[in-house]
């Protein structure tokens, strides 16, 4: 179980306004949210609805328009940002070179003006990774893993540093049961110890029980803001059509490496 945070004294993320262009396309148009420590908030939506722009503009890797952007009281910073973890989209754990799982996730302890890992980073990996339910494969080359093990091995890499905001891009997309079950305990750990989650879903599965509020884009506008629609079932908006390989314009982009989660 993560050491808990104090009580909390400002909201974790206050997204207000923001809209977003790419290429000349209007992508998001003056949207607004927000999630409070200890808060899991679920981004939805069907095919190109923005959801994946909102998230990378939350953590700067898109420039917003217009609109204001805070973590945790403040103006996105390398400061606050240290405070953020991230997972992207449909990622690899392998990098090109060799690495075993521990590695990985130790590398996520690195950065913020620190050239060396802390002398405990293998015991937090460790546990990290056996939080994840993959503590077995530690030692494992991550070019080995499956998908599913590859997933785990990045939320565990951004969860290594207790972070006070978690951030994660569709981390249930193409990922086994086993793994969306494990994923699930980790987070309802550090929910109860004051963690904001902001969760990009298409399906909520075994998610669903940790959701306290739903935020649904449609076409870059927010229509709804509240528990998960109920005649939604478990996909983001009617007439989803399942296969949805590039959820955003920006998507056949090439994708963050694992080495960026703050």
């Amino acid at each position: 179980m993560p050491k808990p945070y104090p009580a909390p004294t400002t909201a974790a993320v206050d997204v207000a306004g923001v809209t977003v262009a790419l290429g000349g396309t209007q992508i998001l148009h003056g949207v607004d949210f927000g999630c409070a420590p200890g808060e899991v908030v679920a981004i939805m939506g069907g095919n190109g609805s923005g959801k994946s722009t909102l998230v990378r503009t939350v953590v700067g890797a898109i420039a917003h328009s217009t609109g204001d952007i805070r973590i945790f009281g403040e103006k996105p910073s390398r400061k606050t940002m240290g405070r953020v973890g991230y997972v992207p989209q449909r990622i690899s754990a392998a990098s090109g070179v060799s690495a075993t799982a521990r590695e990985v996730v130790s590398s996520g302890l690195l950065g913020g003006g620190h050239l060396r890992a802390p002398r405990d980073a293998r015991t937090r990996a460790e546990q990290t990774l056996a939080d994840m339910g993959i503590g077995n494969l530690a030692s494992k080359d991550v070019s080995r893993l499956s998908g599913g093990q590859q997933q785990r091995v990045l939320i565990a890499r951004a969860l290594v540093r207790n972070p006070e905001l978690l951030i994660l891009d569709e981390p249930m997309a193409g990922v086994d049961v086993p793994s969306q079950e494990a994923l699930a305990h980790a987070l309802d750990d550090r929910k109860k110890a004051g963690t904001a989650i902001v969760i990009v879903l298409h399906e909520l599965g075994a998610l669903a029980p940790l959701i306290d509020t739903a935020v649904v884009l449609e076409h870059g506008c927010v229509t709804h803001v509240g528990e998960p629609p109920r005649d939604l079932g478990v996909h983001a908006l009617p007439g989803h059509d399942h296969v949805h390989p590039h959820d955003d314009p920006h998507e056949g982009e090439p994708r963050l490496n694992w080495e960026v989660t703050s």
